[in-house]
Parts: structure tokens; C-alpha cells; sequence
């Protein structure tokens, strides 16, 4: 996370003269004006400004007068209207204050100010308004439209306490489960290139696809399978046989309903099985309340992250050495419960 300086201005004579005087040593060390700038939070022009005086006529003629115009002046919003465009952007989404946008951006938030206070501000200035405020842009969150606030309520403050309590008292592990899958030309990240030039990223001419099913617990464990095919009740009967066979104890397995989890095939093996598993279900619509989500994007994000594969030999390949790595980290596996939708689930004991 990138630290956020104060603005030099807001700093005393004091503390600004020393910044003045560690720029300069740092310009007689060897490093840029536009290293020493970042730094310190200052302009190159300003560092440019110090080192040219004290280069004339040394210490006692650096400028210890405060360049630039005083904090605030010269903005287009007064304190009141800031003040009532954060609260917008922390309480609505654009649509629910006539602004045509899914997600708070600059032009969206251009647009709330001129639609509230009739100013035709740059998106630049918009840009320097959300920085100076707290704002940095992420990737979203993604909610169902049709998500029930009061099922997940429920899911929250009854359901699965209930869950937690009954594992505690059957000596039960809870695990997440949850499906993905990438195919070859599947890469999340981003590469660097000069202005004005996109970079470039060779894939393969070949279509395919390899998916997975697993499961995680709050103390870190792991457990997967890969598979070729669509999921089907027979691919997750194979997987839950599978996921017994290793257990030592009795399994609560939570998932969303997907039709293959609550098939009737399905159904009708965990009922042979003597109570050793026994399957729950997470609110509809609801996959940020899952933990196992938040492994499938880290895994979208690492698989082909060395190089692209050539074949679904491959990419199944990919898959195998993230998880059986991922198998040897349960810090790393816990860290998923730490998101805040689904810190409800963090182990507390550990």
C-alpha cells in the first residue's frame, strides 16, 4: 500500500527548512531532483529551485519563504460541497443519484457535481479532488442484483452460528467449497510499455479450458480437483468421495446451489454415508460470502502468471503447482477469511 505524504505546505517553518536542507544532501549524494521530489513530497521544480539558490550562494541563499498559493485557495468546491460529494460517494452508487455509471468514477463524479452544483470541472481536477480526499480507484466487488440483505442477514446472525456451534459439539471441520476455472490465454495482469504503445502478449491459437473444485478450512487446510469437463453431479460426487476418503473427521461442507450440488444423486450418497458429511447452503446470490472465492482469484491471478500454456496438459499443469503449493501455506489459506465479507468465518483460536 502506497504511503500518502502530507502536503509540504501544511508543514512547519521548522520541519520545512530540514526537508530543504536533507534535499540538498541528497542532490550532493547523487540522487535526481525527481527522486528527491517523491520522497519528500515536494515538486522537481521546487527541489530544482533549492539546489540552483544554493548552488549561487549556498546555504544563505535557499528561499525560506513558502512558494505555491495557500492551502485551498483557488478550488471550485467550497468545504460544504466536498463535504457532500464524499457523503454520496460513501452512501449511494451513481445510479441511485441519476448519475448513468455502475462504479463511483472520475467522469461520474463530474457529473454529480455539475448536476448538483451546475460546475463543468476537468476530469483531471475531479481526479486531484478524490486523491486529496482518500479516494483510490480498485478493482469492484461484484453483488447480485437480486442479492436478499435479509437472507444474508439471517445466514450471518443465525445460520451459520448455528453451524459453528454444532461443529464445536460433533467435533465437525467446516469447509468452503466452491468451483472455477481458466483457460490459456487467461492472464490478470498488466505489463509495462512506453506512452502511447500498448505491450503485446503472444497466446496460444488453441481454445481450452481446465476447471476446479476445492475446499478450504479457517486453520489453512486445502483440498482439490481438477477436471476437463462441465461440472456435473457425477464430477462432484467423484470429488466429495475423494474428500472423505482423506477425512478425519466428520465434514460440514458449505456451498452456493449450484444445480450439481443439490442433485439428487448428490443427496442420496451423503445420506449412506453415516453422518460423516452433511452439506449447507449459502445464502443465494451471495458468492462474496464464500472464502473459497477469494482463493479462486487469487488463483485466476497466479496460473498463467509464468507463461501461457500450449496445451490443457499444460494449463492443468498450472493449476496442480499453485494448489499443491497453496497446500504447503495455511497462513497464506487463512489470509482468504481476512477480507471483510467473510472475516464471520476467520478462526478466532489461532
Amino acid at each position: 500500500m502506497a504511503i500518502s505524504l502530507p502536503d509540504a505546505r501544511q508543514l512547519s517553518d521548522e520541519v520545512l527548512q530540514a526537508l530543504r536542507l536533507r534535499a540538498l544532501r541528497g542532490c550532493q549524494l547523487g540522487f535526481t531532483e525527481t527522486e528527491l521530489a517523491e520522497l519528500f513530497g515536494v515538486s522537481r521544480e521546487t527541489v530544482c529551485h533549492w539546489w540552483s539558490a544554493y548552488a549561487d550562494g549556498g546555504l544563505d541563499a535557499i528561499p525560506h519563504d513558502r512558494s505555491g498559493r495557500p492551502m485551498g485557495s483557488g478550488r471550485s468546491l467550497d468545504e460544504l460541497h466536498a463535504q457532500q460529494i464524499q457523503a454520496a460517494i460513501d452512501a449511494h452508487v451513481p445510479e441511485e443519484l441519476g448519475v448513468a455509471a455502475p462504479l463511483w468514477t472520475r467522469r461520474a463524479v463530474q457529473e454529480l457535481i455539475h448536476k448538483w452544483y451546475g460546475l463543468r470541472m476537468p476530469l483531471r481536477t475531479v481526479g486531484e479532488y478524490l486523491r486529496r480526499w482518500g479516494y483510490t480507484p480498485k478493482r469492484p466487488q461484484r453483488r447480485a442484483r437480486r442479492q436478499d440483505p435479509a437472507e444474508v442477514r439471517e445466514w450471518l446472525e443465525k445460520t451459520y452460528p448455528a453451524i459453528q456451534r454444532r461443529a464445536a459439539r460433533e467435533g465437525a471441520e467446516i469447509h468452503w467449497g466452491d468451483e472455477t476455472g481458466a483457460d490459456a490465454n487467461e492472464h490478470l495482469g498488466r505489463g509495462y510499455a512506453r506512452v502511447g504503445q500498448t505491450p503485446e502478449m503472444k497466446v496460444s491459437g488453441e481454445r481450452f479450458r481446465v476447471n476446479m473444485v476445492s475446499t478450504i478450512t479457517n486453520g489453512g487446510k486445502v483440498r482439490f480437483m481438477t477436471y476437463t469437463s462441465t461440472l456435473t453431479a457425477a464430477v462432484f460426487l467423484l470429488f466429495l468421495q475423494r474428500l472423505l476418503r482423506g477425512a478425519r473427521k466428520k465434514i460440514f461442507l458449505i456451498l452456493d446451489r449450484h444445480p450439481a450440488h443439490e442433485a439428487e444423486a448428490v443427496a442420496a450418497w451423503v445420506s449412506k454415508q453415516g453422518g460423516r458429511i452433511e452439506l449447507f447452503w449459502l445464502p443465494r446470490r451471495a458468492p462474496e460470502r464464500n472464502p473459497d472465492e477469494y482463493l479462486n482469484n487469487d488463483l485466476k491471478g497466479q496460473v498463467n502468471a509464468e507463461h501461457l500454456p500450449e496445451t490443457r496438459a499444460e494449463l492443468e499443469s498450472n493449476f496442480q503447482r499453485f494448489m499443491n503449493k497453496l497446500m504447503d501455506l495455511p497462513r497464506h489459506v487463512r489470509s482468504y477469511f481476512q477480507h471483510p465479507k467473510v472475516q464471520y468465518a476467520a478462526a478466532t483460536n489461532l
